[in-house]
């Protein structure tokens, strides 16, 4: 493993880029930003751009880090990725889709003898940036050990979920369920606090010191103390996520009542104009409170 392709710079992404070019591998980074990829070859030396065709063929892996299956599928296969790859690489998914989806891709990159790794990741961008993220990847044994020295590059742990193509991908969507619901809990007992007109900052060290504390809570609700909604994840990633985690359950018929509840959340805080925030901004479909600005 040597030449490395990552294929959507945004936080995670990045963060995924720099920390290959740290430990030495020949990466090649795209996005269809063309500031993000000049951002990416001002860091380290690199090749960039929107499209990765031309130099598909020397590729060892391909990581993708994007936002759906409908974008990994037409990165890889609408157009035209898929046919220059060789049969030497591994294409590792890394975003967040639903197991069926993470199956679908796994048997068209089979029909060609390319393998592929359902490798969904968790972290956030700061784990990003240090190359400390967790991976729960699902693949043969021969490939999580080749790919191995790459992992190695991104992440602090790698969890092998098992050799089945969408157990990774199953994982994680349970992990978002937990990542949604704490988000909206969280978001919900500070506005709480603010309608009892309580001091947020105080509500803040008093959790972050007691048993109610969790690190959503630690790290989602700094943002509102701030007032700064930059997002490192968008209000609409917890829309898709917490959709996924809730088209799973209706295929198992098991119910969710809390991710449900969430799910609304999120969906109130996009349908008011919230989307493209941190998804802590979901704190702002409460009303009747004052918030830090």
């Amino acid at each position: 493993m040597k030449n490395i392709a990552v294929i959507g710079l945004g936080s995670m992404g990045m963060g995924m880029a720099k920390s290959l070019i740290i430990d030495g591998f020949t990466v090649s980074g795209y996005d269809l930003n063309p500031i993000t990829t000049a951002a990416l070859s001002e860091f380290g030396d690199c090749e960039t751009g929107a499209e990765p065709i031309s130099s598909a063929s020397k590729f060892d892996a391909v990581l993708f880090v994007l936002v759906n299956a409908a974008q990994i599928e037409s990165a890889l296969f609408e157009s035209g990725l898929d046919r220059q790859l060789s049969e030497k690489c591994i294409v590792s998914i890394h975003s967040t889709i639903l197991a069926d989806e993470s199956k679908s891709i796994a048997a068209r990159l089979g029909a060609r003898n390319i393998r592929m790794i359902d490798a969904p990741i968790s972290g956030g961008a700061a784990k990003a940036a240090i190359g400390e993220l967790t991976i729960m990847a699902a693949a043969k044994y021969a490939d999580m050990q080749a790919i191995k020295p790459v992992f190695d590059a991104i992440a602090s742990h790698v969890y092998h979920i098992g050799e089945d193509i969408g157990l990774g991908s199953s994982v994680k969507t349970i992990h978002q369920l937990l990542a949604g619901v704490h988000i909206a809990a969280a978001a919900e007992s500070m506005a709480m606090a603010a309608k009892a007109g309580i001091d947020l900052n105080i509500m803040y060290d008093v959790v972050t010191h007691a048993a109610g504390n969790s690190w959503m809570f630690e790290n989602r609700m700094q943002k509102v103390l701030t007032g700064d909604y930059t997002p490192n994840s968008m209000v609409d990633i917890f829309v898709k996520d917490l959709g996924l985690v809730l088209d799973t359950a209706h295929g198992l018929k098991f119910p969710l009542p809390l991710a449900s509840a969430a799910h609304q959340m999120f969906l109130a805080a996009s349908n008011e104009g919230f989307g493209q925030l941190d998804d802590s901004a979901v704190i702002k479909i409460f009303k009747g409170i004052k918030l830090p600005e």
